[in-house]
């Protein structure tokens, strides 16, 4: 039987945490991190664009982005969040996997001969959207390195679906700094 495991992506979390409780941050760049010496926990789309990535050096940063604001996070806020989304999915898939604080595995293989794994994604998609306001991205696939591949692929806010048959067409344009690890 062909499994059909989807991998959850929460969406710049940190960030969208922060633009949750106030507006003023969203569509600026943005960087979540600590001090002078410390490094960069999430950024905005907005601050990626000039090249500002996780775990790079705050000052580093700063220079290629310094209009970017900089937080330095708020965990008990994007526990609780965390806390929500993973409800709302352990409330509706029948096997989860908590990955870290804003990713999810599931396994929904035998589900598409009810309803269709890929729609029933999207409705959940929309659920987590519409109850916790956070954006995200999944991808549906055969096992869990193709579908984490996948929603890399698919963000921001996507959603996408490589069929068993499809694999290999999908993977071999990718440059090997797509496979995680």
């Amino acid at each position: 039987m062909t499994r059909s495991i989807v991998h959850i992506d929460m969406d710049t979390f940190f960030v969208s945490c922060e633009v949750l409780t106030n507006s003023q941050l969203k569509g600026i760049p943005l960087i979540i991190g600590g001090g002078d010496r410390g490094v960069v926990a999430s950024c905005s789309y907005e601050a990626r664009r000039f090249g500002v990535r996780s775990a790079m050096p705050i000052r580093m940063a700063l220079q290629l982005c310094p209009e970017a604001k900089v937080l330095k996070g708020d965990m008990e806020l994007y526990s609780k969040l965390s806390h929500d989304v993973t409800e709302i999915i352990q409330s509706k898939a029948p096997v989860v996997e908590k990955a870290s604080i804003d990713e999810h595995y599931l396994d929904l293989t035998g589900m598409d001969k009810f309803f269709g794994c890929y729609k029933w994604t999207q409705e959940l998609k929309q659920t987590i959207t519409n109850e916790t306001g956070l954006p995200l991205s999944f991808a549906l696939s055969v096992n869990k390195k193709v579908s984490k591949i996948g929603t890399g692929e698919s963000k921001p806010v996507g959603k996408l679906e490589i069929p068993e048959t499809n694999v290999r067409n999908f993977l071999n344009p990718l440059t090997i700094q797509k496979i995680p690890m």
